[in-house]
């Protein structure tokens, strides 16, 4: 028997997976245990969870696989901080010491975390997301394409697998890169690096792509196979403390937006147009990367995978026969490329190919029992009560509350791998309710009112709303809803522009319809999520429509939902109707503990750093 850790730590979203002779046994972020967003830490948390899963201890362990080589990442750093100096130092003095003191010897504290001894073996950062999205694919052979910020030097890879074995081909270096464009764009309308992509994404069907031309007159060279180079004279990342400075302010209209400040058109509109430009970039390199190796298939991984809106453009163009997403896209999931990566490329262990795929649904982490003892007691002493209810019958009622408007709770079974909730922690509501998008952006989720929701549908009916192509299991593709499912717009309304057309009811399920009638669609069927399954199943019994709205348990600024403690103290602090707890189905005006006041509110929501 071999057991192999993969770990990822110390930038962002750090994270552990295990596998047990190859198959994957658990993978979890150490933020849903510290409940810190985007922890950095040594993923302690997410070790014993995983090693508990396994059933074994640390020294069982046979081999540690980290996700990117720290000397050559150092040496990236030593040599631009060099290149870049005098202007460098205030960046050197804030990272060094972190480096000398600690990241160089990642190797020394790993084993000392672990309490063993034994190599640590390091594996590249685009091998990393290479293999994470690769090995669990469902493709014996496939076309291979990763993009991200940063990683050693890399920054977009291609390649080509099959079987147990692939190749990078070609790379695209620092400082050119596509991420660290699309991440430049979110600091400058306010966003938070590393978190706040997705509302750069969500934001663009607001504007209009008015700067595009100056994107690619000015900001970009963009070469036909869809590699990049960027002029350094716009940007600050190199050597200095914020992405873009004041040569960038001048060809947009003015300074970056202050974060928490309010929108304007100006925002909107640079958000429409470097999405435009990153759907052009995505769509020349998979023409590219397409023609150089003839593959019929694709899978992605890096961070820029998860931008549903290039991905789901990619999708419905079909240059590919098919394409396969890693769940977890960014670097959390290269802690399990990097173990896939150890047992497959360096053992040269056979790959066991699997239908539908190999991640198993993405349901990796933690459990949440239909019932037990340690869960009772924790949730009585925190005043619960609840009653308990066969799955069968939790269906129905679970149906019965979203068609009647009621926002539900749903934390059971094992927690998701990777950004999205796909069912285990997640809320549920009425993708047919014309308020329920602003309802639960701003009193239970606490955010901005512009982001949209994604749809859950029953596989089967999938096509019926939407211009699918092939299934979208991990809420990864964006799709247009279907021409007969769109309201068109009244010639007022046509006269809206920007945020105004928030409101504006775009379809028979406009709670999930985005302003350009899109969707982030997350199909369901009955192998991976068969309990979900049952509860669309009897609310299209009831209302006839297979679709609802599924959003992340947890609030703005706050990691996604672990446990049933967790799951209630959410479930209080907002204005949830009902939670469903394993088989235990809570109604929020019947329980003991007191709803928070808005002071308290406040102050529970400080906890979390806005993202």
């Amino acid at each position: 028997m071999t057991y192999i850790l993969g770990l990822s730590a110390y930038y962002h979203d750090s994270a552990a997976a295990i596998l047990k002779n190859g198959e994957i046994v658990a993978a979890a972020q150490e933020e849903r245990f510290t409940r810190i967003k985007g922890d950095s830490s040594f993923p302690a948390h997410a070790v014993n969870y995983c090693l508990q899963t396994a059933g074994i201890t640390e020294h069982e362990i046979d081999h540690v696989v980290f996700y990117e080589h720290p000397l050559t990442h150092f040496e990236r750093l030593t040599s631009i901080y060099h290149l870049s100096a005098p202007k460098s130092i205030k960046s050197y003095l804030q990272a060094f010491p972190a480096w000398l003191t600690n990241k160089l010897w990642t190797d020394q504290i790993i084993n000392r975390e672990l309490d063993r001894k034994g190599a640590v073996h390091c594996c590249d950062h685009h091998l990393s997301h290479a293999a994470a999205a690769f090995y669990p694919s469902p493709f014996e052979d496939a076309a291979i394409i990763t993009i991200d910020g940063v990683g050693e030097w890399s920054t977009t890879t291609y390649g080509y697998g099959s079987g147990n074995k692939f190749n990078l081909l070609k790379e695209m270096r620092f400082p050119n890169s596509v991420g660290l464009l699309y991440s430049a764009f979110t600091y400058f309308t306010g966003f938070k690096i590393n978190s706040g992509e997705y509302k750069l994404m969500g934001l663009a069907p607001y504007g209009k792509p008015r700067f595009v031309d100056i994107i690619l007159k000015e900001i970009i060279h963009l070469e036909q196979d869809g590699s990049i180079q960027l002029n350094q004279r716009y940007f600050d990342y190199i050597g200095g403390l914020t992405m873009t400075n004041a040569n960038f302010a001048e060809l947009f209209e003015g300074p970056p937006r202050i974060p928490e400040s309010p929108l304007t058109q100006r925002e909107m509109d640079i958000a429409a147009s470097i999405q435009a430009v990153l759907n052009i970039i995505v769509t020349k390199m998979a023409l590219h990367v397409k023609e150089e190796t003839q593959a019929k298939n694709l899978v992605l991984a890096g961070g820029v995978a998860l931008n549903v809106v290039s991905s789901g453009i990619l999708s419905s163009k079909q240059i590919f026969d098919s394409l396969w997403i890693q769940p977890a896209a960014g670097d959390a999931g290269s802690s399990l490329g990097a173990a896939l990566w150890y047992w497959h490329s360096v053992l040269q262990q056979p790959r066991n190919i699997q239908k539908p795929d190999s991640m198993k649904g993405s349901f990796l982490g933690s459990d949440i029992p239909p019932t037990s003892t340690e869960d009772d007691e924790i949730l009585k002493k925190l005043g619960a009560s609840w009653i308990v209810l066969p799955d069968n019958e939790l269906h129905k009622k679970i149906a019965e509350l979203i068609a009647s408007e009621n926002v539900v709770g749903l934390a059971r079974g094992r927690m998701e791998w990777g950004p999205r909730a796909l069912g285990a922690r997640s809320i549920l509501g009425d993708a047919r309710s014309s308020k329920m998008q602003s309802h639960m952006n701003l009193k239970i989720k606490f955010r901005e009112s512009f982001r949209p929701f994604a749809p859950m549908v029953l596989a089967e009916d999938a096509t019926s709303y939407f211009e699918i192509p092939e299934e979208s299991p991990y809420m990864l593709f964006a799709y247009p809803v279907k021409e007969e499912h769109r309201i068109p717009l009244t010639p007022e309304q046509q006269k809206l522009w920007g945020i105004d057309l928030l409101n504006v009811p775009r379809s028979t399920i406009p709670a999930v319809t985005h302003v350009d009638y899109s969707a982030r669609v997350q199909t369901i069927d009955k192998q991976r999520n068969p309990f979900v399954h049952g509860v669309i199943s009897e609310f299209k019994k009831i209302t006839g429509c297979s679709v609802i709205i599924n959003t992340s348990f947890n609030v703005r600024g706050e990691p996604i939902v672990n446990t049933a403690e967790d799951a209630y103290r959410c479930f209080m602090a907002t204005d949830i109707d009902y939670l469903v707890i394993g088989n235990r189905l809570l109604y929020r005006k019947e329980q003991k503990g007191t709803p928070l006041n808005d002071e308290e509110r406040n102050k529970w929501l400080r906890r979390f750093d806005l993202d």
